[in-house]
């Protein structure tokens, strides 16, 4: 799954992910020569004051949640190793039009193999899991020889030292499936087993990966760990806009004509991202359309270009940040064909395990196509929206709710496409 047609990654204002000397891929040598391990060094002092500091810095799980990251490091932290505690850095990264985890783990491994013993030392974990798409090879490539050369180092020795037991590294590929990515079923297959998800209670902090408290965080997050321990809470949240704080990683494809993987304040205009750094739409065509977090999440509108692209402010108007997958749809592109090609995706990404989920969204599936096709009647249009009322909620996992989402908000914002698209 390696991306095709991107551009190099883009830097936006705010370099601190994806700075030139930070991509340095796993030469841990030019790595430490730019500054890397003295977030460690610190946390090696004092590894309780790392968790005040990511809470003051409002750091925010930055795969798809925005649950704020001190919470759950709180939670794994109060829990008793049983006899473990394990942190799993969530790298699966299957949602269509999303491709940034990766180029953190080719071309920064070191930052985020940091920040995850960073984070290690902060909450008492021992087991640290790097769960990777296994399509990525270049990132699995890259990571494998970084975690080489931590496991011989001196800072990982000093790590296991301030923790009082070794810390240990593995770099895990996932298992191809999309479901994967989701918290639980990954700690289902860091234990051996399908990536089924879980129900909850209980919660990954108090009984994951074997029964021993587990923090599942996104690669992303994991990276900015480092930086905000070393430069201060006041420092990350000031990269923001508004009341967003930090930076974000967008991924932006589609009908734009510069695609790529951009490095922006957090709280970045929409506008901004897909004319200023994305270079306007193909063709000069006008905008239809954006899904904002792959397509999983709502649909945004022209009319919605200067919304601030925070987890919050995406919220208020009915949609979500998600991943960051901003993917552009211009006008002459059907909406009732795009979002039969992603609930046929979802349809097939099913793991099957939730029957409301299996027939739920190959039931959806099967009804677009018909109406794409110009074979769908009135009957199958009212069987989809009442599909949209019926099925939010009913699974283990979010795929459900996702399939039922991008839907719902197709119909919101674009009605007459389906109406007109029904068999005369």
């Amino acid at each position: 799954m390696e991306p095709l047609s991107m551009e190099t990654p883009q830097i936006g204002a705010s370099q601190v992910l994806l700075h030139p000397e930070r991509r340095v891929g796993a030469d841990m040598a030019r790595w430490r020569s730019s500054g890397g391990g003295a977030a460690l060094a610190r946390a090696v002092q004092n590894p309780a004051a790392v968790r005040e500091e990511i809470r003051l810095a409002e750091l925010r799980g930055l795969g798809g949640s925005g649950f704020p990251a001190w919470r759950k490091w709180e939670a794994v932290a109060a829990e008793v190793p049983k006899p473990d505690k394990y942190l799993i850095v969530n790298g699966n990264e299957d949602e269509p039009g999303t491709f940034k985890d990766r180029v953190l783990l080719e071309e920064t491994p070191h930052q985020v193999i940091e920040g995850a013993v960073v984070t290690a030392l902060a909450i008492g974990v021992n087991r640290v899991v790097f769960y990777t798409n296994p399509d990525l090879s270049r990132s699995l490539a890259a990571m494998k020889a970084a975690i080489e050369q931590w496991q011989a180092s001196d800072l990982l020795t000093q790590a296991s030292t301030a923790l009082g037991r070794p810390i240990e590294l593995q770099l895990l590929p996932g298992s191809g499936h999309y479901i994967g990515g989701e918290e639980t079923a990954s700690m289902e297959w860091v234990e051996g087993r399908f990536p089924f998800p879980r129900g909850k209670p209980p919660y990954p902090a108090q009984a994951g990966v074997h029964g021993c408290p587990t923090l599942i965080n996104n690669v992303e997050t994991i990276a900015n760990v480092s930086h905000i321990v070393a430069r201060g809470a006041a420092w990350f949240r000031a990269l923001g806009i508004g009341v967003a704080t930090g930076t974000k990683l967008y991924s932006l494809s589609g009908d734009v004509l510069h695609p790529g993987v951009y490095e922006l304040p957090m709280g970045t205009p929409l506008r901004e991202l897909i004319y200023t750094h994305g270079g306007g739409l193909l063709s000069g065509k006008p905008l239809k359309a954006v899904f904002t977090g792959g397509p999983s999440c709502a649909l945004l509108t022209p009319v919605d270009l200067d919304v601030a692209m925070d987890f919050d402010s995406l919220r208020a108007r009915g949609a979500n940040l998600g991943t960051g997958a901003m993917i552009v749809i211009s006008e002459g592109t059907g909406i009732v064909k795009r979002v039969a090609e992603y609930e046929r995706f979802f349809a097939h990404s099913s793991c099957g395990q939730c029957n409301s989920c299996k027939v739920g969204t190959a039931t959806m599936s099967r009804l677009l196509d018909r109406i794409d096709t110009g074979c769908g009647t009135a009957t199958d249009l009212t069987t989809l929206k009442n599909l949209c009322t019926m099925l939010p909620g009913s699974g283990r996992c979010h795929l459900i709710n996702g399939a039922v989402q991008l839907l719902d908000s197709a119909f919101h914002h674009f009605p007459d496409e389906f109406r007109q698209a029904l068999k005369p």
